[in-house]
């Protein structure tokens, strides 16, 4: 059961940041909001070289590299599109917001880190993290009213993913409280995202 949703969630993930990329080149628009993404872009640095010092390489670890490089593309992709986005008056501070955004995401990320250390960071920020995407998405998706950069088969993946290790180190693998709560969030914004990602779908 730990190996199936250990595959499950990296499978769900991995179609998460290929269909934000696929439609991001399409309509010209980063899908991803920027806090989640330099949320998610620095903990898969973080951990991947973390684990290349350690030279304790797995499963996992493979697809913390593969997701880093899915979010490079991301990250591309909201350099190239997004700055029409930002508010006439704000255009001029697109660059150094947008650094400073993903630098305030890195540190962030190392406060769990030194922190924390070893597994229980890179479990408690990444649920910490994927609350705050599950919420960011849904509001994004109102700020913007419009689906581009979006798609039913992203949002419903992205809840799996998130789901499934949820279930895996909450439950099964050992109870951890914390971790069934920040799952527990991360379901109910996501469920309601899909919701209204659906209801935006069908009113276009």
């Amino acid at each position: 059961m730990v190996t199936f949703l250990t595959a499950l969630s990296g499978i769900s993930w991995s179609i998460v940041y290929i269909e934000l990329i696929r439609k991001g080149f399409k309509d010209k628009v980063c899908g991803m909001p920027l806090f989640a993404l330099g949320l998610n872009i620095a903990w898969e640095l973080i951990y991947s070289i973390d684990t290349g010092l350690s030279g304790h390489f797995n499963v996992q670890e493979i697809a913390n590299i593969s997701w880093f490089i899915l979010d490079a593309v991301i990250l591309f992709i909201y350099f190239k599109f997004e700055k029409k986005n930002f508010p006439a008056k704000a255009q001029k501070y697109f660059m150094p917001f947008t650094i400073l955004a993903v630098v305030s995401c890195f540190v962030m990320q190392f406060a769990f880190y030194f922190h924390f250390r070893g597994i229980p960071a890179a479990q408690y920020s990444a649920f910490a993290q994927n609350a705050a995407m599950s919420i960011l998405f849904l509001t994004a998706l109102y700020t913007r009213n419009t689906t581009k950069g979006q798609s039913m088969l992203m949002a419903v993946a992205k809840w799996i993913g998130t789901l499934a290790p949820a279930i895996q180190m909450g439950i099964i693998e050992d109870f951890n409280i914390y971790i069934v709560l920040m799952g527990v969030i991360c379901s109910v914004f996501d469920i309601i995202y899909i919701i209204q990602l659906r209801k935006f779908k069908l009113e276009k």
